[in-house]
Order: C-alpha cells, then sequence, then structure tokens
C-alpha cells in the first residue's frame, strides 16, 4: 500500500527521520572520540541510524508492519534517550564531584540525549495520530 498524498503524519515521520540522521551522526562522532569506552555508549550509534532507515523507508512505503516497527523503534529510542540522559548527568558531576549549571552549558551530551527521547515521542505522536 502506498501513500495517497503528503499527510502531515507522512512530513512527521520524514522529518523525525531526517533529524536522527543528523542527530545520529552528531553522537557517534562524540561516541567515536571517547573511544566508546562504556559500552553503553554503542547503543546510539548503533539505533539512531535504524530510526532513520525505518523512518525513510517508511516515508515511501505505508505498510503496516512497518508502523509497528517504526513504532517499536520509537519507544525503544524512548527509553535509550532517558538512560543516556541519566548517564551524562550523572558524568557531568563526575569531575568536580558535583553539578554546576555551567558544565551543563559546556556539554551538549545531556541535551542530544534528551533529543533523541524528544524526537521518539514526536514520532510515536505521528504514529499515534495515524490511527495504527
Amino acid at each position: 500500500m502506498y501513500w495517497d498524498y503528503w499527510s502531515i503524519d507522512r512530513i512527521l515521520v520524514l522529518l523525525v527521520s531526517l533529524a536522527f540522521l543528523m542527530l545520529g551522526s552528531q553522537v557517534s562522532l562524540f561516541h567515536y572520540r571517547q573511544n566508546f569506552h562504556h559500552a553503553s555508549m554503542g547503543v546510539p550509534a548503533i539505533a539512531v541510524p535504524l530510526f532513520f532507515i525505518a523512518g525513510i523507508i517508511l516515508t515511501w512505503l505505508n505498510a503496516g508492519w512497518l508502523h509497528q516497527l517504526f513504532h517499536v523503534f520509537m519507544w525503544l529510542g524512548g527509553v535509550a534517550g532517558l538512560i543516556g540522559f541519566y548517564f551524562h548527568v550523572r558524568g557531568v558531576g563526575h569531575p568536580c564531584r558535583r553539578v554546576c549549571a555551567v558544565q551543563f552549558h559546556d556539554r551538549m551530551a545531556c541535551r542530544a540525549a534528551a533529543d533523541v527521547t524528544a524526537l521518539s515521542i514526536l514520532g510515536r505522536i505521528a504514529i499515534y495520530r495515524k490511527g495504527m
């Protein structure tokens, strides 16, 4: 089954997918720079490109199983973003043993993990709006 027109659901899935592409490249480069010293650093480097691929395919091919796959990926992305946010907030206080506001402004890692969660929520809204 193909899309009939460019509905708001289809546009949202496309924009979320492209945002995952941009965010995934940034997160992968930042984690590569740290040599993936923690096992959980590989999760966004592997999962975010999968979110992008599933979203782009869903944009062009309107199939029920792709809706389900994208829906599951968005749930996994939301959970992974929250876990990443926890690790990054915990890591921000590590150098000086306290959390200061300056460190949150200097480091984009906390925001990037929150962006994964926010994009996953937006992707779920697009799928729920579709009525799947």
